[in-house]
Formats: structure tokens, C-alpha cells, sequence
């Protein structure tokens, strides 16, 4: 029996910590480790540059880092890149990382680290590269000659390599796993269900010598980790171990033979609790639809307008609203009003069927969407979408988006309100809410404080907008790409959003990137050849891919196509459809697909030291401050996206992959460029 594993600290706590790194360089504190006892890791060396595999790292998660919002950020992962080893005692959650052998000849993944405003002036000594990789618990470097050299500032970001590795023997995967008191290669062997052999194989250990405290080792797995990553609420703390009962679970764990009757009569009793319930319910419905005479309504003003409260639901369940209930029928939705009488309206047929399969939205009464945006007055108003405008409200204290369509829309709002409720992620807008009035239908979304990315790249400053420096359009790409990463590949239903474009992604407060519009998402059906779906041609010119406009076949790879447009705009910042100079200002053959320009552009363009004509296809807006790599880096992507054959073009994962090397390469360039003040603001005219 291996001795018993120590828990290791949480990461709330390793910013206290910093001070014991920086007291000794090289060395890395392990819970209670005394100086010079722990060796800091090497990376893991690699000899097949730009080798891409699936790798997973194993994180302590223990107090707020036990949130998943909080491991996706730091981790830069998707909801789905995530799990639990819920059994084990310290509590781990495993990140799946795509693992790429490197220029170095060494096995890294990116992420970002984003500084706390509490780690911030911590100490003189501290660099925010110090700070981050004391976050990630011995398993992140920052990479060499970065950000080491800036102080930790609140809010900075800090690019940082998590040491992986790539399987070269018979296994699937490698885990990085940081050793900690108590650890034996038997004790491993046994918690992850690898040989102890296979152990010692992969870390080029010449016998079963002792784990030492702090060290990454690399576990060799032929299968995922964990289970399910537990959904907790960033603000509820971590519950308290309770103490020992002899309820089931203990009996399971302890394989009694004693049959659990308490928790079967139990169970048997909520479920006829439950059935009384819905037998109850099912009757006021039906008594509620009898409706006498209701009263005239052409006595009342203008001003006593009706408060109704909407409420849609799926066939056969029943739900409250302001205190009576409203009982649901396919297409038909009964509305209670103020004065005690009902009005039913028709509303969407087929909202009421599966819409909300995982998460039920808001729903807000129509005299709130009114109240929030002063009646829908211009001064609200922020720009005019696909199939409505958009305006600004304060709904209950938060600061939202309200979408305002008509309602021969039903089939784009259906659409969108089916997509949202089912996906949720960093780089997608959030649904918070909807509602509905006689004629018009209306989407809640949260607000996105910086506006389009269209407006900051079109002549931002005509419109008020700041240009955006080059280390943000980095980001901004990055964020787009993984929120169709995640469409594509992540969610249970695959999805083509068949709309994206600059004006589609949004900027929050902190210019990261959200992917809005989901109106004319289409659902593409897995087969044996491809994920395909015929469909009408929909979407916005200038982002068409080939094949979609002549045969009408939506496919991810659509998206992928928009998606390098939007690329070449972040470059460029000229429109999707531009002109060209030299020709007569009447004259309609001067307008041209941006594509068309910038691949035009790129013939005689050989590397990033002699970029031609690709250099004067540049924003001027950027002023020169930008690395010719990354520019030519991104070119080249944005052209392997714009592809005439779909075969030929890079799915959005291996768009992450690059966009994220592309990002780390521009921070390690800003990191040179340490007296420009204009570059560290991240806005060329200031943040």
C-alpha cells in the first residue's frame, strides 16, 4: 500500500507561494518542500517537427480553480476538453491540449494566462511570467526571452508553454502529471491503470526510482481521463465535506451486502409525489381552458397597455407564471394579463416542441423589452442585423442586447433559439432571454461593450472606433476560430453557421471575440463521405464560398472559407467586397472580392523578407507596428482557407493551431519591443 498522497496547494493559494519561487530560482515549491529538494521539469523532446497530437495535462483542482469557466480560461480549453478523476483524493481535472513538437525540438502546448489583480505588485522580484506559471501548479514555462521581463500588471496576458508530450510507444495518449509527496511509481501505476513498466518507458526512468516532488512526469494512457467535469456556478464555494452517514453511496463504496431499503422507499415515494403533481397540474390546465365572455377591451387608452407573461414549454409539462399557470398547446400560448382576464396569441409553431432540450432562457414580459429600450427610441439603437435591428437595454440591472424582429421571422428565430439553448462557450454570444408581443418577437442576448468587429476595422475612426493593434487582431482570430472550432467538431449536434463575417463577431469589454447570429444556422447530418446538407443559398457576398453558391451544399467548410475573408480584413482592413484604385469611380468592374485582391497580392510574395505587394495590402491603421512573420503567417492561413477546392482547406482545428503559434510568436515579439509604449497598451491608440 503506497503512502498516503498529500494534497497538493490550491492555485488561489500558489500566488502566496511566488515569493518562496523567486527566493530560489530554478526551483519549484512543492506543498511543504524545502529549498533545493525539488528539480524543475524539461520539457519533453521531440525529433518529428510539427507533429500535432491529442495530449492531456492533470491539474489540482481545488478550490476556485475547481470551476470549469475558470480551468477553460486558463487553459484556453472547450467545456468538452475537460474531466474529472472525481474519485481520487487530491481532486484532479484533466485538460485535453493539442501537443506540438516545436522549433525548440521539445513538446509544448500554448495558453494564455490572463494576471489576477491580486497578484499584481505582489513583490518587486515578481515578473507576470513568474506569476503565471506559479498558477498552473509546475506544469507551464514561459517561453524563452517573453514576457519575463514585464512586471505583473492586472488584466495582463502572459503566453506560457504547458509541458505535453506525443506518444511514441503503444499508447494513445500521454498525460503530464506533477508529482507530489507521497507519489511512488507503484502508487501511479495503479491510479491511472498504466504498467509500471510502460511508466518508467516513457519518462526514461532506468528503474522504479523515486517520484520527486514537483517534477512533470508523463503517464501513458490508451484511453481519455476522468469522467464528466462536474458544471459548478463561479460564485457558489466549493461545498464542505460532509461528514461520514451510512447512506448508499458509503454502503456501495464499502461493497456491503446490506440492501439499501430506506433509499428505495424513498425513491418510490418522490416518484408518486411527482405523478400527484403532474395529475394536479393536468387538471387546472383543463379547467383554465374554459373561458367565459372575457370582457370588452375597446374602452381602454393607449396608455393601459396589456402585461402579458410568456411562458413556452414543451407538450405535456406545465410550469407558474406570476402566480397562476399557463398552460401550453402546440403554436398556442395563453397569456395572463394584469386585469384577470386571459388573451391567447399565436406564437411560433415548434418552439414549443424541443427548443429547450438542455437550458431554459429567460423570459421577459414585453412591457420590460419596452421599458429597457425607451420604446425602441434611435438613440438605443445599435445596428440593423440579417433579419432585425438590434438595440441596448438594461434588463434588470444587466446591460443587454435586444434583437427586435418581425414576426414572419419565426423560422430564423426558431433557428437561433434552438442553437443557443444547446450550446454554450467562451466565443459565442450567450442567450439570456426572449420574448414576444402581438407582431414582433424579441432575442435577449449579453451586451458586447466594444461593438463589431467591423466597425473597428472599416474606417473605425469616422465611426468612433479605435483601431485595433495587432496583437488584438491576433486574439480576436483566435477567439472566432474557437468558437467554430466548437460548433464544428464539439457540440453533440454539428452545426455551419453559414453567416460568419467581421459584423458577426462581436467585442466585449476586453476586445475578446464572440461569434453572434445564429439566425440561418443549419444543422449538417454526418454521413460516411462528409457532414453535408443541401439548402438554399443564404448568407452574405463577399463570404460565399465557391461551392456553396454553385451547389448549394453547406458544409463546415463554408465557414471555413468566411473565416479566412474575415482573416484577410484583420490584415487588410478593407471590406469583404472592395474597390480597386486606378479604375473610374462609376464603374461597377472596380468592385472585388477581397478574397480576389489579397490572393493577387500573395503570387509574388515568396516570404515574410520580401512580402511584394502584400505589404501595401497592409491597414495603414497598424503604422508599421507588427511582426512580417506573423502578417505572413496569417496571410498564408487565411489563403490555405480561401481555397477553391474545400478538400484542400485546414478545418477550424488546425486554424486554433496555427492562429495560437501566430499569437504566442507576436507576444514574444511585443516582449522586444519593451519601450514602445503604443504596442503594450494592445491598442494602437490606447486601451
Amino acid at each position: 500500500m503506497p503512502p498516503p498522497r498529500r494534497r497538493p496547494p490550491a492555485p488561489g493559494l500558489l500566488i502566496l507561494l511566488i515569493f518562496l519561487a523567486l527566493a530560489s530560482p530554478g526551483e519549484v515549491a512543492g506543498d511543504d518542500a524545502a529549498p533545493g529538494n525539488v528539480t524543475a521539469s524539461a520539457p519533453l523532446p521531440c525529433s518529428e517537427l510539427s507533429r500535432v497530437c491529442t495530449a492531456f495535462v492533470a491539474f489540482p483542482a481545488a478550490g476556485e480553480a475547481a470551476n470549469a469557466s475558470v480551468l477553460e480560461s486558463m487553459f484556453d480549453a472547450a467545456p468538452g476538453d475537460i474531466t474529472a478523476d472525481a474519485a481520487a483524493s487530491p481532486g484532479y481535472a484533466f485538460v485535453r491540449k493539442n501537443c506540438s513538437c516545436l522549433a525548440s525540438r521539445t513538446y509544448l502546448a500554448n495558453t494564455t494566462y490572463t494576471v489576477p489583480s491580486a497578484a499584481a505588485g505582489a513583490t518587486a522580484n515578481a515578473t507576470a511570467a513568474d506569476v503565471a506559471a506559479a498558477a498552473y501548479a509546475g506544469l507551464a514555462v514561459p517561453p524563452p526571452g517573453g514576457p519575463a521581463l514585464r512586471p505583473p500588471r492586472p488584466g495582463a496576458v502572459v503566453a506560457l508553454h504547458l509541458l505535453c508530450g506525443c506518444s511514441s510507444g503503444p499508447w494513445n495518449y500521454l498525460l503530464s502529471y506533477v508529482g507530489v509527496d507521497g507519489d511512488t511509481v507503484e502508487s501511479l501505476s495503479s491510479r491511472f491503470g498504466a504498467s509500471m513498466d510502460a511508466i518508467e518507458a516513457a519518462n526514461g526512468m532506468a528503474g522504479p526510482d523515486p517520484i520527486t516532488t514537483g517534477k512533470v512526469y508523463y503517464i501513458p494512457l490508451n484511453s481519455v481521463p476522468g469522467q464528466p467535469y462536474p458544471v459548478m456556478s463561479p460564485s457558489s464555494p466549493t461545498p464542505a465535506p460532509a461528514p461520514a452517514q451510512n447512506t448508499f453511496s458509503d454502503v456501495s463504496e464499502h461493497h456491503s451486502t446490506k440492501f439499501p431499503y430506506g433509499w428505495v422507499i424513498g425513491s418510490m415515494g418522490v416518484a408518486l409525489a411527482l405523478i400527484a403533481i403532474a395529475l394536479l397540474a393536468l387538471v387546472l390546465c383543463k379547467l383554465s381552458q374554459y373561458n367565459p365572455q372575457a370582457p370588452n377591451n375597446q374602452g381602454k387608452s393607449p396608455d393601459q397597455s396589456i402585461s402579458y407573461k410568456f411562458q413556452l414549454l414543451k407538450s405535456g409539462s406545465f410550469c407558474y407564471g406570476s402566480g397562476r399557470y399557463l398552460c401550453c398547446q402546440f403554436g398556442n400560448v395563453k397569456q395572463s394579463r394584469t386585469d384577470g382576464s386571459d388573451h391567447h396569441m399565436n406564437t411560433p409553431k415548434g418552439v414549443v416542441v424541443d427548443v429547450f432540450d438542455r437550458e431554459k432562457p429567460i423570459v421577459f414580459t414585453y412591457q420590460e423589452i419596452l421599458a429597457s429600450t425607451d420604446s425602441f427610441s434611435d438613440a438605443n439603437l445599435l445596428g440593423h442585423g440579417t433579419y432585425g435591428s438590434v438595440y441596448y437595454g438594461v434588463l434588470r440591472d444587466q446591460e443587454v442586447a435586444i434583437k427586435r424582429m418581425t414576426a414572419t421571422k419565426t423560422k430564423e428565430f426558431i433557428v437561433e433559439m434552438k442553437v443557443l439553448c444547446k450550446v454554450h462557450h467562451a466565443s459565442l454570444v450567450e442567450l439570456i432571454g426572449y420574448a414576444a408581443s402581438k407582431d414582433e418577437l424579441y432575442l435577449i442576448y449579453e451586451y458586447s461593450q466594444k461593438g463589431s468587429l467591423k466597425n473597428h476595422l472599416h474606417d473605425p475612426q469616422s465611426k468612433g472606433y479605435t483601431s485595433l493593434s495587432w496583437i488584438y487582431r491576433v486574439q480576436i482570430a483566435l477567439d472566432a476560430a474557437r468558437g467554430l472550432e466548437y460548433i464544428h467538431e464539439h457540440t453533440k449536434d454539428h452545426y455551419v453557421h453559414r453567416d460568419i463575417k467581421s459584423s458577426n463577431i462581436l467585442l466585449d469589454e476586453s476586445f475578446r471575440a464572440k461569434i453572434s447570429d445564429f439566425g440561418l444556422a443549419k444543422l449538417v447530418v454526418k454521413s460516411t463521405d462528409a457532414e453535408a446538407s443541401v439548402t438554399k443559398v443564404v448568407g452574405t457576398f463577399g463570404y460565399l464560398a465557391p461551392e456553396y453558391l454553385r451547389d448549394g451544399l453547406a458544409t463546415t467548410k463554408n465557414d471555413v472559407y468566411a473565416f479566412g475573408v474575415v482573416l484577410f480584413e484583420l490584415i487588410s482592413g478593407k471590406e469583404a467586397i472592395t474597390r480597386t484604385d486606378g479604375l473610374n469611380e462609376g464603374s461597377n468592374s472596380e468592385r472585388r472580392s477581397l478574397a480576389s485582391v489579397m490572393l493577387s497580392a500573395l503570387k509574388n510574395c515568396r516570404n515574410s523578407m520580401y512580402m511584394g505587394s502584400l505589404k501595401a495590402c497592409i491597414d495603414p491603421n497598424l503604422m508599421d507596428l507588427y511582426p512580417h512573420d506573423c502578417v505572413y503567417k496569417m496571410a498564408m492561413l487565411a489563403k490555405q482557407c480561401v481555397e477553391e477546392d474545400p478538400v484542400l482547406r485546414p478545418d477550424m482545428k488546425q486554424a486554433v493551431i496555427t492562429l495560437s503559434q501566430i499569437l504566442l510568436s507576436s507576444i514574444e515579439w511585443e516582449a522586444t519591443l519593451a519601450g514602445n509604449s503604443q504596442v503594450f497598451s494592445g491598442l494602437v491608440a490606447g486601451r
